[in-house]
């Protein structure tokens, strides 16, 4: 098997980008737009500027006052299953990805997306688009072996990360760059992957967002001189833990977040309201729920590493957002830019998990860098985070603060789990009010109706042999384009026991694992899950209870067993 290094990889990215460009597949319908989804993995819902926060994202700021914000986006709770959605559009169960990339037995859990599901580059490139995908995969089986720890270490080597039969060049996306794994070394990634060939080794000053952002602008400039219009799915690791970002962009935090969790957190409310994300801009209506925490900041032992562990959580966006600004630019240089549909997304809230305390060298977390350097997982706050050597993330009391101004985060189904940002960019069709924002509930799963909606491309009923499951999404092009849209029934949720449902009509039921009782909110007056009205409306809840139900059986919600 050949081996590349990093460095080789990107020459070799420039090449195949260049001949993907240079061939036409169809020659048809030129005029249609190219599409850009964009995915940021694990953050806050107010973390970006034009959403409240204090983080410098003057790229995506941009996108936002001349597109379109929702307010309501819902995603599947944690990576690989609202990657499996977005990728089908179909709920993650019914893809194959209801938990992890492992394989717990069962159809709605096997870890791989299933072939009764077609992806976004599969149903496109039928369709004549070109297809190309950068960054994090996370959604092919992934079982451990014997040697896992130095494999991790980059000190064995192995030829396939998964069967690949589940690479993303399997499922319908010609060119490829970027992790099969989900957790990675930001600066010598495990499981990185050119096409279908492993990257054997790391240059010196190797970041993977500026690789990632360097690998999407090559593709963008090459592809954009065919005829054929192009899709490209960008999927950064940033600003997912371990908390490892660049010296410089460290610097520009060191000092924003000593005023700690309650200032920052109100300040990010105050501003989310002069934005008008909920409501008009100034409304006096209180939205931000109660801080979780009791702990003051000003008697927090552990301010020093807190503070800057959130700083580097705001560098890795800041330059998330740097290189999202180069690739605009390269597309802006392309001439394409007009009649370019981006849409930005993040796949779950801000990580409320202490990775520090996990146990090194098991499943995704290395215990030794490739020089055998032992990783340091600070358990005690011993370490500042932010180099290479060091494992951490910013933990719950942060994250209850990213996700402002909702309760809880990731792989939870409240709203700072399952509710993210997203915007919608398309100058040469957006008609919907420049840097406005829809209450409208919109779903990962609409991202595959949307893309074949705006595409004027067909989604199958079968596929190489197999039968395909019917489309779950909703195409919100109507949005776009008009300000309303047909509305989904119900959304559902479940992962690792986390139950959620949200009918037509904005009413929510939660049931957290081990708890019992089902919790149920009206998110048209309590938009942050303040006010429990299961007893005061059991016939409403009962309702949506049995339309889980119902939605559980036909997705194939079967939960399998703890591991």
């Amino acid at each position: 098997m050949k081996k590349v290094n990093l460095s080789e990889s990107l020459s070799a990215v420039m090449l195949a980008a260049a001949a993907t460009g240079m061939t036409s597949c169809s020659g048809r319908q030129p005029d249609r737009p190219n599409i850009i989804v964009i995915l940021a993995d694990d953050m806050g819902y107010s973390d970006m500027g034009c959403y409240g926060g204090e983080v410098e994202t003057p790229n995506l700021d941009k996108l936002a006052q001349n597109g379109l914000r929702f307010s309501h986006f819902y995603n599947a709770g944690k990576s690989c299953p609202t990657r499996s959605s977005l990728l089908t559009g179909l709920y993650p169960h019914q893809a194959g990805v209801g938990r992890m990339t492992f394989d717990d037995g069962l159809p709605g859990y096997r870890g791989n997306l299933s072939h009764n599901a077609v992806t976004i580059a599969e149903a496109l490139q039928t369709a004549g688009y070109q297809t190309g995908m950068v960054g994090k995969w996370h959604v092919a089986e992934t079982p451990l072996r014997p040697d896992q720890r130095q494999w991790l270490a980059h000190q064995v080597e192995h030829d396939d990360y998964t069967h690949r039969d589940n690479y993303p060049t399997r499922r319908g996306f010609r060119y490829f760059y970027g992790t099969i794994y989900g957790v990675v070394d930001y600066f010598d990634p495990f499981s990185l992957v050119y096409g279908e060939e492993p990257v054997r080794s790391a240059p010196k000053g190797y970041y993977s967002t500026v690789a990632l952002a360097d690998s999407a602008t090559a593709y963008l400039s090459r592809a954009a001189r065919s005829a054929d219009p192009f899709f490209l799915y960008l999927a950064f690791h940033s600003p997912h833990w371990p908390l490892h970002a660049l010296p410089e962009d460290i610097k520009k935090y060191e000092n924003v977040y000593k005023d700690g969790w309650e200032a920052i957190r109100n300040r990010r409310y105050e501003r989310m309201r002069e934005l008008g994300i909920f409501h008009s801009p100034g409304n006096a209506t209180n939205l931000l729920s109660p801080r979780q925490f009791n702990d003051s900041w000003a008697d927090n032992p552990s301010q020093e590493w807190d503070a800057h562990a959130m700083a580097v959580h705001a560098a890795m966006i800041d330059r998330m957002d740097k290189e999202i600004g180069k690739v605009l630019r390269a597309l802006e240089e392309s001439g394409k830019a007009k009649n370019t549909l981006i849409l930005f997304l993040v796949d779950n809230g801000c990580s409320g998990e202490n990775c520090q305390m996990y146990s090194e060298g098991e499943n995704d977390r290395p215990a030794e860098l490739r020089s055998g350097e032992p990783i340091i997982y600070p358990r005690k706050k011993e370490t500042l985070p932010g180099t290479e050597n060091v494992w951490a993330s910013v933990g719950p009391k942060w994250a209850n603060v990213a996700n402002t101004p909702f309760r809880f985060w990731k792989g939870i189904m409240h709203e700072g789990g399952v509710c993210t940002p997203a915007i919608a960019y398309w100058p040469g069709g957006l008609t919907a009010a420049k840097g406005s924002v829809t209450a409208e509930p919109c779903h990962v799963m609409d991202v595959m109706a949307t893309c074949l909606d705006v595409a004027n491309a067909k989604y199958p009923t079968s596929y190489k042999g197999n039968e395909i499951i019917p489309l779950e999404g909703i195409s919100f092009l109507p949005l776009l384009q008009a300000g309303e849209r047909k509305r989904h029934d119900l959304i559902g949720f479940e992962h690792f026991h986390e139950k959620a449902l949200v009918s037509g009509d904005k009413w929510k039921i939660v049931q957290r694992p081990g708890k019992g009782a089902w919790e149920l909110y009206n998110l048209n007056t309590d938009r942050t899950e303040l006010h429990d009205l299961s007893g005061q409306y059991p016939e409403k809840l009962k309702e949506l209870v049995e339309l889980y139900a119902e939605w559980a059986e036909r997705c194939m919600v079967v939960p399998s067993p703890d591991r």
